[in-house]
């Protein structure tokens, strides 16, 4: 499935939409180019899932945790990753145990070492907006992927 997002704020309708479908552990790659607004649909998806603090972009910390009523929340951005193998310093097998959320920005940086994808995200430059591709690789990606039909109607209207 494909959305496109003309503006930051479709982008955020987009990301809060994610939230009622994805509050639920799982693991989502999110896939593009620099500044394609993978940061801003993780801060929506958590202000959807109620997080009320700084959401800040784990460009140096590589992993932000962020705690909810029912839910722990992992956000990784693996862009300075110089090898997959750095995530046994992470302690990624303690990070995911299956009832939380992983959030995984740079996944390919990771790859043999993260868990399977539920569902990726790859988002694209669309001349001033963004092309989001979904692709859901298990029962549990395509309940989450669902839940974006609705943002498709969101978005586009």
């Amino acid at each position: 499935m494909n959305i496109i997002v003309p503006d930051e704020q479709a982008m955020h309708a987009t990301g809060l939409q994610l939230a009622r479908t994805a509050g639920r552990p799982g693991v989502i790659y999110l896939e593009g180019d620099l500044g394609t607004g993978k940061t801003t649909l993780v801060r929506s998806l958590l202000r959807g899932l109620g997080y009320a603090g700084k959401v800040k972009s784990p460009t140096y910390t590589l992993v932000e945790p962020y705690s909810l009523a029912n839910l722990t929340v992992y956000h990784l951005d693996l862009y300075r990753l110089a090898h997959p193998e750095e995530l046994e310093w992470l302690g990624i097998r303690d990070l995911h145990r299956g009832d939380d959320l992983l959030l995984v920005e740079w996944p390919d940086h990771g790859a043999g070492l993260l868990p399977p994808a539920d569902l990726v995200i790859s988002i694209e430059y669309q001349g001033a907006g963004r092309l989001l591709r979904m692709r859901a690789l298990t029962p549990q990606g395509k309940a989450m992927a669902a839940g974006l039909n609705e943002a498709k109607r969101i978005v586009s209207s």
